[in-house]
This record gives C-alpha cells, structure tokens and sequence, in this order.
C-alpha cells in the first residue's frame, strides 16, 4: 500500500513540474512545437507498451472517428491551451489554473449529460472556483505576467479537456475498450495531427539548452504524458478512482512551490486563488448526492476517467 501512496504522489508531482518544463521549451520554441514534442515522446513509450500486452486489436478499427475525436479534446488542443497559457503567465498561475479542470468537468457533464441535478454545495464549489480563478489573474491591478490571453488560453484547455469526458463517457465508456488502447489511440492521432500542422523551423532552437530539452522529451512527453498514464491506471486499480483524484490536489501545490524555487513572487494573493480553487473542487466532489449502492460501481468507472489530465 506504502508504493501505491508513493505513486499516486509522484503522479502529481510529475503533474505540478509539466509547467516549469513548459516555460523552459517555450522560451526557444513555439507553443505549437512544444506540444509536438511532448505528445510524439509521450506516445512511442504507450505504443511500446501496448504493442507488448497486445491490447491494441483490429476490431477497434471501426470506432477510429472517436478516437480521432478524443485526440482534439484531450489531447492536441487541450496540450495546446495549457502551453499558449504556460507561456504567458508565471509557472505558478498557470498550474493553480490547472487545478480547475474538475470543475470545468462537473459544469460539462451537468450542461451535456444532465444525469444529475447539482446540489447546493456542488453550486457552491463552482461559484468558489470561479472566485479563485479571478483572484488568480486580478485584472483589476493589471499585474505583469497575467496576460488575460495566458488565462483564457489555460481555461479554453481546461474547457476542451472537460467537453473530452463527457464525450468518452457518452460514446467511448460502453466500448469497453482497454485504458491503455485508448490511451495509445488518443496519443497516436494527435501525433499525426501534429505533424500535419506543426511548422518546424526552429525547432532544433531547444537543442541549444540541455535543461529544455530533457525537459520537454523526459519531462513532457515520457513522464509527463506516457508515465503519467502508466501510474495513473495503477494508482486507480489500487486505490479507486475518488482516492487516486488525490493527485489533482497536489498537482497545482507543486506548480506554486516550483514557481517560489525558480523565483517567481508568491504573494499572499496567489495563495488564497489556490486555496479557493482547491476548496471549490472538494465542494463539488463531496456535494454529489447520494447514489444506490447498485449503481455505485457504474459510477466509479464514470469517475475515473473524469480525473485524467
């Protein structure tokens, strides 16, 4: 049990340092070929893998449109979002941001799925979200470093990564396809993709500083993406899907106390955004009603795949 702890803390700290090695490519090359490296190093590791346990058959051929689908959502755009916002703003905001991507999930699934009517609590969280979210860019002191173009980019990824799992539930969750074919999917069609609309000019610029580079191929793309996905299905095995969305906690702490080692400024401000993000998201994971115990293991896999980043 003391490994699994062990994994499911290191997912998030792998989660919380995407960030900082975010920043370090963007400095050389574009957001658009950052994206390309993480998500090319982060497929070969799965494709490895899945090759090895054989879960990738033909009969998964017919449902490629939803992959192809997946791929945009949760993958190539939300990538996408998270590096154009990573590369205006400080580490720091942009991985408190991150830390709400469940309440952009709850807010997809409720305007979409309409399964469940939100409870008062549950409205609570997201308005307290909302609040963080505000407070973390403060608009109204104009502060260096919070371009409202870095703070929609990370909400437009956000968004698109919420809209993912409403769709995988809706069309991919009766499937029953293995996590890690889905994975591999995913990863795959977005590599294409990326390839297609990737200008590469200039993206041998990252070769020229060591720490970026081992940042975006190691840290990015084979930790970041394919060991992520690795752990994360472990720690879910192990420990259930409401326990292993632990990692979702510690993943926006990290991204903070990183941003105050690379001498960003911590104010008191950042914070309290962080701790009114954080809390908006407890609120909401602990104001679902109650559901039959029947229904509570159709439920935990719905969860489970409403918690990967």
């Amino acid at each position: 049990m003391f490994r699994t702890y062990l994994a499911l803390v290191a997912l998030g700290v792998i989660w919380g340092s995407n960030f900082i090695f975010m920043k370090w490519a963007t400095d050389l090359i574009s957001p658009t070929q950052t994206v390309f490296l993480r998500v090319f190093f982060g497929f070969v590791p799965l494709l490895l893998v899945a090759t090895k346990a054989k879960v990738i058959t033909r009969q998964q051929l017919k449902h490629l449109p939803h992959f192809a689908i997946m791929s945009v959502l949760a993958t190539t755009f939300y990538y996408y979002g998270f590096v154009a916002g990573t590369a205006r703003l400080p580490t720091s905001i942009a991985g408190l941001l991150s830390g709400s991507i469940p309440i952009f999930t709850f807010i997809c699934a409720f305007l979409f799925l309409r399964q469940d009517r939100p409870t008062w609590q549950m409205g609570a969280g997201v308005l307290l979200g909302f609040i963080g979210i505000a407070v973390s860019a403060r608009p109204w002191e104009g502060v260096a470093g919070a371009e409202l173009a870095g703070i929609l980019w990370m909400l437009a990824g956000t968004f698109s990564l919420g809209v993912s799992f409403v769709y995988a539930q809706r069309f991919l969750s009766p499937l029953k396809i293995p996590p890690l074919a889905l994975a591999t999917w995913q990863t795959g069609f977005a590599t294409l993709t990326l390839l297609v609309l990737t200008p590469f000019d200039g993206i041998s610029a990252i070769a020229n500083d060591q720490r970026a580079l081992l940042g975006a191929i190691l840290g990015l793309g084979i930790l970041g993406t394919g060991g992520a996905f690795f752990i994360y299905y472990f720690v879910i095995e192990k420990l259930g899907p409401v326990r292993a969305a632990g990692a979702t906690y510690i993943a926006p702490v990290v991204a903070v106390l990183i941003g105050a080692i690379v001498g960003e400024d911590i104010t008191g401000t950042v914070i309290l955004a962080l701790c009114m993000i954080l809390g908006g998201v407890v609120l909401i994971q602990t104001g679902k009603r109650k559901i039959p115990l029947a229904a509570h293991s159709k439920q935990q896999t719905t969860d489970a795949s409403a918690q990967i980043k």
